[in-house]
């Protein structure tokens, strides 16, 4: 079977699931649960179909190889945190909260469900179009592959320091000023491990599109392909979640406003003093 029938199969019967899950539990975190396990699925059928064929599946297995160590951190992350436990993620509660039974099931079915499980295949389709493209390893595929576990070491970093804050204000009984982690990595960014998350997606876009480049592509169609647009829209829905789980975070502590005036959103950069310091 062509892989990328078998990786739409797979999604179809993902999504069917997480929305008869979502209606018969009431609990709409079921994409959450699968995030890190089907992107794992997806690149190693592609991975398979490769060494199946007998082309130069290198490039294809070392993708294979990043996700699934990127699924196993994140999954671990997310199970110590009680992702798996059945309680479902705070903001769709609150989303729910804010709209009508009929309106909430239709973001349900067409957001929560359809599109992020979409996302989900798109992200992984670099590993599509270097099946399509059994190119040889190259260095710029080991300078990728490098930066994809730097990225994934920045996250494991970042998730570390939260993890570290959250049970120490646990700990003193939920009363652990400002309320939030602001050192270690959270001194640069607001969302560290959200801003590595994404840069490992566009480094593994990048060996994608190395290997239709390699084939002799060029630019476009090479370099510069359709599925970049898994990584962008991921980029878009990080976005949009960070924005909406700050106001969120800001509506309960008041100090967050500070935080957010001298703290980059996503990307580490030197924190920027407070206005009336820098007028002064």
């Amino acid at each position: 079977m062509d892989p990328l029938a078998l990786v739409l199969i797979v999604a179809a019967v993902v999504s069917a699931f997480c929305w008869v899950a979502s209606l018969i539990t009431k609990d709409t975190s079921w994409v959450d649960r699968i995030w890190s396990i089907v992107p794992v699925v997806y690149v190693w059928i592609f991975a398979a179909a490769a060494l199946v064929d007998g082309a130069n599946a290198a490039r294809l297995v070392i993708m294979a190889l990043l996700v699934t160590a990127w699924g196993a951190r994140l999954t671990f992350n997310f199970a110590r945190k009680g992702g798996y436990s059945g309680v479902e993620d705070y903001r769709w509660a609150v989303l729910r909260g804010r709209m009508k039974p009929w309106q909430f099931q239709l973001f349900n079915l067409f957001f929560i469900v359809l599109y992020q499980n979409a996302l989900l295949v798109l992200i992984s389709l670099p590993a599509f179009i270097a099946w399509q493209h059994p190119a040889p390893f190259t260095g710029w595929d080991a300078v990728f592959a490098v930066l994809f576990a730097g990225f994934l070491f920045g996250e494991f970093v970042a998730d570390q320091q939260q993890w570290r804050f959250h049970q120490a204000k646990r700990a003193a009984g939920g009363q652990l000023e400002p309320g939030f982690a602001t050192s270690g990595l959270f001194a640069y960014s607001r969302h560290p491990n959200f801003f590595f998350e994404q840069a490992q997606w566009w480094a593994f876009y990048a060996l994608g599109a190395t290997a239709a480049a390699a084939s002799g592509l060029g630019v476009w169609g090479g370099a510069i392909n359709w599925t970049i647009a898994g990584a962008a829209l991921l980029t878009l829905l990080f976005i949009g979640s960070t924005v909406f789980t700050e106001s969120i975070t800001a509506s309960k502590y008041p100090a967050y406003r500070d935080y957010q005036r001298t703290t980059s959103m996503l990307i580490p950069l030197p924190r920027r003093r407070r206005e009336a310091e820098a007028t002064a």
